[in-house]
């Protein structure tokens, strides 16, 4: 979603808006590791050119300078797409209450161990 925000705009930039000023924002150091290595990757594959990645890394840094850091002392594995479960791991350490995503493995996700509402930004973006 953080690409789509600050790459894209529309929806994802107002759910991460939205939660810049009404949220408390966690990140894990398995995250912090993918938001630096993210953009990175996006543009040796040409996804994205030179300006997106100077406009993607700048947000990505404003992002993490709003966040705490958890440490995660659980790993799971209960998200179809593995790589999906740090983000998981995260919201657990972080005892977060909403996990914001367009991720489709873990947006259909029903029993988690934990409580955690799984949103679209859009959906997110949308509540009062």
């Amino acid at each position: 979603m953080l690409v789509s925000a600050f790459v894209f705009g529309g929806i994802p930039e107002k759910a991460v808006k939205k939660a810049f000023s009404e949220a408390e924002i966690f990140v894990s150091p398995s995250l912090l590791k993918e938001y630096r290595n993210v953009p990175l990757v996006l543009n040796a594959l040409g996804k994205i050119n030179h300006v997106q990645l100077k406009v993607l890394v700048s947000g990505m840094a404003s992002f993490v300078s709003k966040a705490g850091v958890v440490y995660p002392q659980t790993s799971l594995a209960i998200c179809r797409d593995i790589g999906d479960n740090m983000l998981l791991e995260c919201c657990l350490a972080a005892s977060a209450e909403f996990l914001i995503t367009g991720d489709k493995d873990l947006l259909t996700m029903e029993h988690l161990p934990f409580e955690v509402r799984i949103l679209t930004p859009r959906r997110y973006a949308e509540e009062g």
